[in-house]
């Protein structure tokens, strides 16, 4: 049985007909490039004259010709099958009627270095991620920290104790800047020389 979620279509590719055109072309042109390729190397391989000047002058025509070759093979990719997609707005508003048919969505957050990385940066990084509008039983979010820090480590066990705070809180109030960090910047008084004052009872 399919889900509700196959059956919802967001869009729809209608092929172009100059598609079979760029075809055609780039048949004929793949032929005349081949060709020319394999003049230069019956060039090489049968030369007329014996200076190491001509020699080294049609292998480099040679080299060229190839490395053209592939960057022109290499933009065929976008000519050889061009569609128009026409979006379906109305089909993604009628999914968010219903989070428990979001996709699941993955967050990967990369770090190596605590001293270019400060901890409590990802730790943020993290807690933003985390307090996304979206359902949670379809989120995940990945920490990779290739320099195995320590205090990476530690930043994060407290990010994951303080976030069972924060994203009910987030929720609740519908915070819309969501990072620590912003939220009590922005919200915190400041000083004339721009310093925050922090009050702890």
């Amino acid at each position: 049985m399919k889900s509700r979620t196959e059956k919802l279509s967001f869009h729809t590719k209608r092929p172009l007909r100059r598609r079979i055109l760029n075809r055609v072309f780039t048949l004929i042109y793949s032929v005349a490039i081949l060709a020319l390729l394999y003049h230069h190397a019956t060039t090489l391989l049968h030369p007329t004259t014996t200076t190491y000047l001509s020699f080294f002058t049609t292998l480099s025509m040679l080299i060229s010709d190839i490395i053209l070759a592939f960057m022109w093979l290499n933009s065929q990719a976008f000519r050889f099958n061009p569609v128009v997609v026409e979006p379906f707005p109305d089909t993604l508003q009628q999914l968010l009627k219903a989070p428990e048919n979001y996709p699941a969505l993955d967050v990967f957050i990369c770090t190596a270095d605590p001293s270019k990385e400060p901890p409590m940066m990802v730790a943020a990084t993290v807690l933003s991620a985390m307090a996304y509008d979206y359902p949670t039983q379809n989120l995940s979010v990945y920490v990779s920290d290739d320099g195995g820090s320590e205090l990476t480590l530690f930043a994060l066990t407290e990010a994951a104790e303080f976030g069972k705070v924060w994203l009910p809180f987030c929720k609740d109030n519908r915070i819309l800047e969501r990072c620590p960090e912003s939220f009590f910047r922005s919200t915190l008084p400041t000083t004339t020389n721009n310093t925050h004052t922090h009050k702890i009872k």
